[in-house]
């Protein structure tokens, strides 16, 4: 089996809170309707550091947050303000528009705290890229989960092994979470058309061939290759069917690029819904325009 391994590139959001971007990359756009793909940490911050997110936009897209570390407390346009903390699930559907921010809960602010996590990106079909905004919090203990092996899966998207997911998709979706104790193998499900696997902390091994942490490893279609990890590992499996060009600009995907043009003046022209509360500042447009 010959791998395609994708290599991060480093992105601050600011305050110095950098994160690890796989996708999009120049040599795979997408993994299904996983259209961006960032690993956030694992970063150790204190009472000083200020690593929230302020408020900023998006459409036609899909959020996905998921912690391994840390808490995180979500605000957005629609009036939802929702805590999240490890092993549950934050999704937003942007849909026609909706502008979020994600901020360090109040009662961590002074204290010394490790955040790691994941946000994903989906695409939305483009039938429903238009759609009124949403958001679903799914509690940890609502996710489905099983032992194989000596491995722990938990399917947070989609369906596999037998279990389906309650996290609602507009469009063929796959997102694992697996746990690989020290020597575990798993042989991988063909559960979707298209399928990467992102080693978290630790190297792991596909039929033998290896993948470092924070690597993005794509899978051949219909394969179903062995993971190992000789020193236990955290994986994350994404995948789906996949859903044809997008244009991406900034925090904006749409299947039409004067959307995502319109989009940007919007923002500039304060035409987006503001987060209640949350209301005083902004991520401001980029400088830079698309060509």
């Amino acid at each position: 089996m010959s791998l395609q391994l994708l290599q991060p590139h480093e992105k601050d959001l600011g305050g110095g809170f950098k994160v690890r971007r796989l996708l999009p990359a120049a040599a795979q756009r997408a993994v299904g309707p996983f259209v961006f793909f960032d690993h956030m940490g694992p970063v150790r911050a204190t009472a000083a550091d200020n690593h929230d997110v302020r408020p900023h936009p998006h459409i036609g897209l899909a959020t996905v947050t998921y912690l391994y570390e840390g808490a995180m407390m979500h605000r957005d346009s629609t009036g939802v303000v929702q805590r999240i903390e490890p092993g549950a699930i934050n999704l937003m559907v942007a849909g026609r528009g909706v502008v979020h921010s994600e901020r360090t809960p109040d009662d961590l602010r002074a204290l010394t705290r490790t955040s790691q996590g994941l946000q994903l990106w989906l695409a939305l079909p483009a039938e429903q890229e238009e759609c009124e905004p949403a958001f679903f919090h799914i509690d940890a203990a609502s996710i489905p989960s099983l032992e194989i092996d000596g491995a722990r899966v938990r399917v947070l998207m989609g369906e596999a092994f037998g279990l389906r997911s309650p996290v609602p998709s507009l469009s063929p979706t796959l997102y694992l979470d697996i746990a690989l104790p020290a020597g575990g193998e798993l042989e991988l499900p063909d559960a979707a058309e298209e399928r990467a696997i992102y080693p978290i902390d630790a190297a792991v091994t596909l039929d033998g061939e290896p993948v470092a942490a924070n690597r993005m490893a794509v899978l051949s279609p219909g394969s179903r290759p062995r993971l190992a990890a000789a020193d236990g590992a955290r994986v994350a499996l994404v995948g789906g069917a996949p859903l044809g060009p997008r244009f991406i600009w900034w925090n904006f995907v749409s299947s039409r690029k004067e959307r995502v043009l319109q989009a940007g003046a919007d923002w500039a022209a304060g035409r987006f819904a503001s987060v209640p509360g949350d209301d005083v500042e902004f991520i401001p447009l980029p400088a830079s325009r698309p060509a």
